[in-house]
């Protein structure tokens, strides 16, 4: 026994002692002198906190980003991660940091990626001969502005990363050196020329991952891919490329992912893509590939992607059976016949809408119990919805519009209590709506309308609290509207027009802001105020093809955000109220309405009687007129003589009637002196009681022109408390996040110079901008807007918003759109509201961004599933505001949003040619070069998902490149 002792302690021995050699050996002496040659220069130069540095230890090897190796009997330095150190090339001392760097000729892995090197040493490329056993090198997200490099000094990369840059140029043969690269992503740059032959003449070679999506690569897809027998992940998406794919995949039997998508690629699918096995995601969306879907190639898919093609020909009866298959999206083709009841029942996203499918949907559709999205709308499907749909428990998504089901809506619906939207619109449904779907409490979309459907609606209807879009126009529902429904907290638009319903119009919901439509129904009597009172924001109001009558009431002008109010065909009689100058009135049809500067509309039996009723009453006003003028004068004399009596007099300039908001808090926010000096609190308390002043009316918002005593003008924006959703509770948080916004600066961007905090309001100064806003431009004047302006703003926006997204801490905008942009002049646009995201509370209304945020024909498809503001909704928006340009058309036309319009013609270029604004396209061919350009940025910001749309830098990068 005592022997094993005796060995252990030997053994034990032995480990300390070879512990105490690791532990004690020393960095190389050389090297120990360049990291701290290095990292003086990172804390001196470029500012890199200590705190972030972490260098405070003797040993550089335990200083953050450092790793060393043991080599013989000291340590040397093996990788170097710089991520996020705000290394610049703005520095002067760029080229040393470089220099020592190539000196570090143990130095295999190195990252400097997102920081801010918009160019490196010549030197770096064609010098750095210390390198040349680097074997990963990550310079990506710096913004690097240069030539495409050679690589001649670095032959034994495995990893090169140069992704979200603005390279330019040609590939050619600077990659051929690179004899051991095992991934390249070269995605998010401006290279340009055809797809690079990469590495000849290396047959099977190491090259694993391919990444060159989103450049301007054109030409076709070389044959030489296919000699890169390992690849595993292919991604040539978003380029320029034409012409057909080569049916060479067979010598690709590794490869699991495959991205063509938005190209030009034409041509049949490649029928060898069935053989591989390994194929686990396949995405060629938005090309122009015809012909039918070759069978087999689902066998070992899980996610395939085709939709926006021109694919023809029925679907396969295996297609969508094999066990292997998550998700498929075939959506925007011209595919014909029935959908297989053969499917695979993991499936969990289903999109085959915008097809020629006809056929009833197989009752099998009720086995997939992870079936999460279903689309199969704008089809030529029918008989009746199969009542076994209700068991997918898990349906989140389910869309049958635009087709020809029918019948009754099977109460089975019901069990899918997980729903969010539900689009069933524009079908032949008919009998009653089943009070079974008050089991959807989450729904926020709900969508029955140009259908059939008959009786009431459910009254239990507002036990759906989070419903914020309600569509039952089109119908043949009766009685009266749920007295309940303005107890729906979420509900934000509301239509039911067109159906025939009558009775009496309940209070409706405080938070109905978008639009109200009871248009075309069987309404009489008076339009009620108790009606719309609460409902303070709404801006659409359509009460037209009724048989309302009476006077239109006064309340209806304190709906301060009213911006259509169709009162026409009624028989609504007396004086139409004086509404503010952005709310348009259509009044026909009423015969006895008349406003204040025309006379009634009545027909010629009633001219003369009125007229001399009209006369009567005006002298008898004219003699009440004078009597009470006498009264108010013996008042006001009796006024003065007490107020003189009991000796209170008037504070300030100020009369008894008008008092100003008590401000509790008003700070300056910029530094400029001319702003300081100009800006006078007071005086535009004073103003902002004028409604004169209103120039501008948003959702949350109402800009007033504010003239300063020294005569130079301000806007001054008072945020909307009337929901308490502006975070005022706490003033010192309010009021920090507006000094943080005031101090970005931006040419691009409408930051806050001052602000003022009152009890219950807050006033945001800013400079005064004369030109109104993209939309007013774009859409309500008379001249036709010039590509180049169109262009600026392009440019000006994109280049405001990446400045946002590139802040420390990101600014997202609540609602992007071209209302939202204004216009300093034709060629400078500012992006405003940027503060709403920062100081809103949705808690405190209707508990979710999504029924607060963004203009219809902005919000991005995900937002109804998320519930949350993204960089990439951001995105989408953006592609928005890009399509009005370049089409003139609004974000939705006839129903229809902008960008599911422009994605549908976007297969073909003949197709593509249709989009664009033909009042300026065919200006000159440079123009029409440009917009087409600008037209695929435009589609790849409204990719439908978020996954596949580009950050807002390289979209800006993008448009300053595009020709």
């Amino acid at each position: 026994m005592g022997r094993y002792v005796h060995l252990f302690s030997f053994l034990l021995l032995s480990t300390l002692c070879t512990s105490s050699q690791v532990f004690t050996a020393q960095l190389n002496q050389t090297q120990d002198g360049v990291l701290r040659k290095l990292f003086t220069s990172l804390q001196s130069n470029f500012s890199v906190p200590s705190s972030r540095l972490n260098n405070s230890n003797s040993d550089p090897c335990y200083w953050n980003g450092v790793t060393c190796a043991s080599s013989g009997s000291s340590e040397v330095v093996r990788e170097l991660s710089f991520y996020n150190f705000g290394i610049s090339s703005n520095k002067s001392s760029l080229e040393d940091f470089f220099d020592s760097l190539c000196s570090l000729h143990t130095l295999q892995h190195l990252d400097l990626s997102n920081n801010q090197l918009s160019s490196l040493p010549g030197s770096f490329f064609s010098n750095c001969t210390g390198l040349s056993g680097l074997k990963y090198l990550n310079l990506s997200t710096n913004g690097l502005s240069i030539q495409f490099p050679g690589f001649s000094k670095f032959r034994d990369l495995e990893v090169l990363d140069l992704s979200w840059n603005q390279l330019t140029g040609a590939i050619g043969n600077k990659l051929d050196s690179l004899t051991q690269l095992k991934s390249l992503n070269l995605s998010f740059n401006i290279l340009q020329g055809n797809i690079p032959l990469l590495i000849s003449g290396q047959e099977n070679g190491p090259l694993k991952e391919l990444v060159l999506s989103m450049n301007s690569f054109s030409g076709t897809i070389p044959y030489s891919i296919f000699k890169h027998g390992n690849l595993t992940y292919l991604d040539l998406s978003q380029n320029n490329l034409i012409g057909r794919v080569p049916n060479e995949f067979n010598n690709l039997s590794k490869l699991e992912t495959l991205l063509l998508n938005a190209n030009n690629l034409s041509g049949n699918i490649p029928t060898s893509l069935t053989n591989l096995k390994t194929l686990s995601r396949f995405a060629a969306y938005q090309n122009n590939f015809s012909g039918s879907i070759p069978t087999g190639l689902t066998k070992y898919a899980k996610f395939l992607d085709l939709s926006y093609n021109s694919l023809t020909g029925e679907l396969q009866p295996d297609l969508l059976s094999p066990p292997t298959l998550e998700s498929i999206d075939l959506t925007n083709n011209s595919l014909t016949g029935s959908i297989p009841g053969n499917i695979s029942r993991n499936l969990y996203r289903l999109r085959l809408g915008w097809n020629q499918l006809s056929g009833t949907l197989p009752t099998s559709i009720g086995e997939l119990s992870h079936l999460s999205y279903l689309e199969l709308d704008g089809n030529k499907l029918k008989g009746k919805i199969p009542s076994d749909l209700g068991n997918c428990k898990n349906l989140t998504l389910l869309n049958l519009a635009s087709n020809n089901f029918g019948n009754e809506l099977p109460s089975e619906l019901g069990n899918l209590s997980n729903l969010v939207v539900i689009k069933l619109q524009m079908n032949n449904f008919s009998g009653r709506i089943p009070y079974q779907i008050l089991n959807w409490m989450n729904l926020s979309t709900l969508n029955f309308s140009q259908n059939a459907l008959s009786g009431e609606i459910p009254s239990q209807i507002s036990k759906l609290k989070k419903l914020a879009n309600l569509n039952l126009g089109g119908n043949n529902l009766s009685g009266s509207i749920p007295s309940t429904i303005g107890d729906m907290s979420y509900l934000n638009e509301l239509q039911l027009g067109n159906n025939k319903l009558s009775g009496i119009i309940p209070a409706m919901p405080v938070h109905l802001t978008t639009a109200l439509n009871l248009s075309h129904n069987s309404f009489s009597g008076p339009i009620l105020s108790s009606s719309f009172i609460k409902s303070s924001e709404l801006e659409v109001l359509d009460l037209s093809q009724n048989n309302f009558s009476g006077q239109v009431p006064e309340s209806l002008t304190y709906l301060q955000f009213l911006t259509l109010l169709d009162l026409s065909n009624n028989n609504l009689s007396g004086t139409l109220p004086t509404f503010h100058n952005w709310v348009k009135v259509i009044s026909t049809g009423n015969a006895f309405l008349s406003n204040s500067t025309q006379e009634p509309n009545s027909d010629s039996n009633y001219s003369h009687s009125k007229k001399k009723v009209n006369t009567n009453l005006a002298i008898l006003f004219s003699i009440l007129g004078a009597f009470v003028g006498l009264l108010l004068l013996a008042g006001l004399i009796v006024c003065a003589l007490s107020k003189r009596f009991y000796r209170v007099e008037n504070v300030g300039p100020h009369s008894d009637d008008i008092t100003l908001p008590h401000i509790t808090d008003g700070r300056l926010i910029t530094t400029n002196s001319i702003h300081t000096s100009n800006i006078d609190f007071t005086k535009s308390m004073e103003s902002v009681l004028n409604p004169l002043n209103v120039f501008m009316k948003t959702r949350f918002c109402t800009y007033y022109r504010v003239e300063m005593p020294n005569g130079s003008i301000y806007s001054v924006k008072k945020l909307h408390f009337s929901e308490k959703i502006i975070q005022i509770g706490s003033h010192g948080k309010f009021g920090h996040e507006l000094e943080v916004l005031g101090r970005l600066t931006n040419s691009n961007v409408m930051v806050p110079l001052a602000y003022v905090l009152t009890a219950d309001s807050a006033y945001l100064f800013y400079e005064h901008v004369r030109m109104g806003t993209v939309f007013d431009v774009l859409h309500s004047s008379g001249n036709v807007l010039d590509w180049q302006c169109r262009y600026s703003i392009a440019l000006g926006v994109a280049q405001g918003l990446a400045f946002l997204h590139g802040c420390t801490q990101p600014v997202l905008l609540l609602d992007l759109s071209t209302r939202s942009v204004h216009l300093k002049s034709m060629n400078e646009p500012l992006i405003g509201d940027i503060e709403l995201y920062k100081v809103i509370d949705p808690s405190k209304s209707t508990g979710s961004l999504s029924a607060i945020a963004g203009t219809v024909g902005y919000i991005p498809p995900e937002y109804a599933y998320t519930m949350r503001l993204t960089m990439a909704g951001n995105v989408y928006s953006f592609g928005v505001v890009l399509l009005e340009l370049l089409t003139g058309k609004p974000p939705v036309s006839e129903g229809i949003e902008l960008a599911k319009w422009a994605l549908s013609h976007s297969g073909r270029p003949e197709d593509r040619e249709g989009i664009l604004d033909s009042r300026i396209s065919r200006a000159s061919i440079p123009v029409h070069s440009q917009m087409q350009s600008v037209l695929k940025i435009a589609l790849a910001c409204v990719a439908i998902s978020p996954e596949s749309r580009p950050k807002m830098r390289n979209v800006l990068r993008m448009l300053f490149n595009a020709k």
